[in-house]
């Protein structure tokens, strides 16, 4: 089966609240680069870099959905690196689909709730402001510190790292997956104790400590490939369209 791209694009527009969720000002949320004009398949990726787009390519994929996309800062003229990922998606006829912060505080498909829900934490609130929205989620849960780190093994395959300043047994757990580290006042004055995140700054280390707070990493690109494999379980259900997570892990 096949989806016209415009009408994917339509859909994922509204599904992902391109338009009303804030980001950073060059995240160029949606439509980044325009590909066949039918999609038959959908690789899905957290970064837009050559590895992604060549795997996107060797796999057939029509289009390539990521959480991190092409442009983040000033436009730059079209050479060195980014003439040949560009390139190298026109020669393939790949489209390029970035949701950044609307992946992130998805209700459904998003990174931190499906975090949330592979290491089995209860939610009821939200934390971490950012414009208008809340970008962390957490929870009460009365579970050690041990058992949350092996759930996270579990969840994501990855070795967590722990400042264990917090008490041993967690009762309220924040999530914020990505770069949330420096979140950790405000998890502080939502009374989160641990605290999950991909990767913080130097300086949180010593804020975890003088907060008295736990303060897991568990990887920057880990912790972002849950949503976008839940956005393309959704549209392969959707749509019935092929899709296929391109793995490129930074290591960070």
């Amino acid at each position: 089966m096949s989806v016209a791209l415009s009408d994917l694009v339509s859909y994922l527009d509204g599904y992902l609240k391109i338009d009303e969720v804030p980001d950073y000002p060059n995240a160029m949320n949606g439509l980044q680069v325009e590909g066949a004009p039918d999609v038959r398949r959908i690789a899905v990726a957290v970064d837009a870099c050559l590895a992604t787009i060549a795997g996107a390519a060797l796999w057939g994929g029509d289009l390539l959905i990521v959480h991190h996309g092409l442009f983040w800062g000033p436009r730059t003229p079209m050479i060195g690196m980014a003439y040949r990922r560009f390139s190298a998606l026109v020669r393939h006829r790949i489209g390029v689909y970035s949701a950044h912060l609307p992946l992130d505080v998805h209700p459904d498909v998003g990174n931190n709730i499906q975090l949330a829900r592979a290491l089995n934490i209860p939610l009821d609130g939200t934390f971490g402001k950012f414009e208008n929205i809340d970008v962390g989620v957490h929870g009460a849960i009365d579970i050690d510190r041990d058992e949350i780190m092996e759930r996270l093994r579990n969840a994501l395959g990855i070795e967590p790292r722990i400042l264990p300043h917090g008490l041993w047994q967690a009762s309220r757990v924040g999530i914020v997956t990505g770069g949330g580290g420096s979140l950790i006042a405000e998890a502080a004055e939502a009374d989160i104790d641990t605290l999950i995140t991909g990767e913080g700054p130097h300086y949180t280390a010593i804020e975890a400590e003088e907060y008295g707070m736990n303060v897991i990493h568990a990887g920057h690109y880990a912790t972002e490939t849950v949503g976008v494999k839940a956005l393309a379980a959704h549209l392969a259900e959707q749509f019935g369209v092929e899709t296929e997570f391109i793995d490129h892990p930074t290591g960070l």
